[in-house]
């Protein structure tokens, strides 16, 4: 089962308790839903669950090996002009943060990541991320390791929401309360129990109010 996963909504239990889309799926259903990999709190996006524990554990394998391909729409900071590929090692950071880690640094966790440009404006892009390595944050950290980090991220950049001014338009409204980082498409190959397959989520309204400012800004 895939779902397009809304903004602000956790995918399994967090620290504080809480609503979590796997319980609210599970009380819809009435039927265990098994998580195959998660995406953070503020990320939209494709999800996918497994409904029985032979697909999951096909699928959990696949996502481990590298085998599922995904693709991320995100909304940066600055113009990202050329295909960019990064390969920097993370390891955790203070207060839930990862960080690009130091040359020998012994608990560094390879990491890839390929970013390529989609759209350019004055002082923002929208790019294409697709991590080759699945780690925390991995997206996020990147970008910001290129330079161009999330419009808004409360963790790795600019804290305070962009409004519709900010964007190039005219008014106050808050337009952008969360990091822009979209899982647009997943793709799987032919798996034991499971057809190959690939499913997109189109891009959520507040990242098409920001795109349509943006745009008309020039």
């Amino acid at each position: 089962m895939v779902v397009d996963k809304p903004a602000g909504v956790l995918v399994i239990p967090g620290r504080e308790g809480g609503p979590c889309l796997r319980d609210t799926l599970e009380a819809q259903l009435g039927r265990k839903v098994f998580v195959v990999h998660r995406l953070d709190r503020d990320t939209s996006g494709v999800l996918v669950f497994a409904l029985d524990a032979a697909v999951h554990r096909a699928l959990s394998q696949a996502f481990e090996a590298g085998k599922v391909r995904k693709r991320y729409r995100a909304l940066v900071e600055g113009r990202l002009e050329t295909p960019q590929w990064v390969d920097a090692p993370l390891v955790a950071g203070r207060k839930g943060r990862m960080r690009v880690a130091r040359p020998e640094e012994p608990d560094a966790k390879p990491s890839r990541t390929r970013v390529r440009p989609v759209e350019t404006f004055a002082n923002a892009s929208l790019v294409e991320a697709e991590p080759v390595t699945g780690r925390t944050h991995q997206i996020r950290v990147h970008l910001l390791a290129l330079g161009h980090p999330l419009l808004v991220d409360h963790q790795y950049g600019r804290e305070a929401p962009l409004t519709e001014g900010e964007l190039g338009g005219q008014g106050t409204q808050e337009v952008l309360t969360r990091t822009p980082l979209h899982a647009a498409r997943v793709e799987w190959p032919a798996l034991p129990g499971v057809a190959a397959g690939a499913v997109e989520a189109p891009l959520p309204p507040d990242m098409l109010r920001a795109l349509e400012l943006l745009r008309a800004a020039g």
